[in-house]
């Protein structure tokens, strides 16, 4: 059978015919950290290659222009940049430059104002580009889906009487010492529906009450609790019977929401 969220929590939905695709670019920094750890580390690499080529190639340019590398014995010219003497040079000076390695070898000199206005740009955007992949590499580490790899849920789920009510029961537990703060719980049952006017819904979401009323949705998860939806007249399954809820065609989805004391 299809599941529409598989057991480890990822949904199992394809989104296709997307035409309005530069949504995505807009907010680039939550496409990035959805995207898989390969092109992650790609475009991890990538901006901090092109910076330093595109920089490399100017300071090239800087001392191409102004007759540095046709004066590279010259013990009187002053150059833009010491010891740069062709575009591999260059290309390890915006290195060091960027990255403020600073081995001492090149150094920039005071006769270039050209030079000195491209050394601040390129400190000011290397910083950018340092907060930003640094912050993106660090949501990405630090996403809820590797926590959640210490909740464990039971296997199945039991219908059974509790204080003489029907009630449908799952246990869920913390494997860490380091607790959820505030963890909250709700279920969904997803169904196809079809409305009284004869509309067919594929994907219906119906609230499953696991304490919302009472306040039982609140968890203190220290230790392993058993979470129960009473089965009244409330509840979609007041209706269905023990051979019908077998052949039916749904799934209860649960959702355990909190922050971690740690982070």
């Amino acid at each position: 059978r299809q599941r529409y969220v598989e057991k480890d929590g990822k949904c199992n939905v394809q989104h296709g015919n997307v035409r309005e695709t530069y949504r995505y670019l807009t907010d680039i920094f939550t496409t990035l950290v959805d995207l898989k750890w390969r092109f992650s580390l790609l475009i991890f690499i990538l901006a901090y290659a092109l910076t330093w080529l595109f920089f490399g190639l100017i300071w090239w340019v800087i001392a191409y222009s102004r007759g540095d590398l046709e004066h590279l014995g010259d013990h009187t010219w002053t150059p833009c940049v010491n010891n740069l003497n062709g575009f591999v040079s260059a290309f390890l000076f915006s290195i060091e430059t960027e990255t403020t390695i600073g081995y001492g070898h090149r150094v920039i000199t005071d006769t270039c104002p050209e030079g000195i206005v491209l050394l601040l740009l390129q400190a000011i955007l290397g910083s950018m580009v340092n907060a930003f992949m640094v912050g993106c590499m660090f949501v990405k580490i630090s996403q809820p889906n590797k926590r959640a790899e210490t909740l464990v849920f039971s296997s199945h789920a039991v219908v059974s009487l509790r204080d003489d009510r029907l009630c449908l029961m799952f246990r869920v537990g913390d494997l860490r010492d380091s607790h959820i703060v505030e963890a909250s719980i709700r279920a969904k049952l997803i169904q196809s529906k079809q409305t009284q006017e004869g509309e067919f819904i594929p994907l219906d979401q119906t609230d499953l009450s696991v304490g919302f009323e009472t306040g039982d949705d609140r968890l203190f998860l220290v230790s392993p609790l058993i979470i129960s939806h009473e089965i009244d007249e409330r509840s979609p399954f007041w209706d269905v019977s023990r051979g019908q809820l077998e052949r039916d065609d749904f799934e209860i989805v649960v959702i355990l929401e909190g922050m971690v004391e740690a982070t």
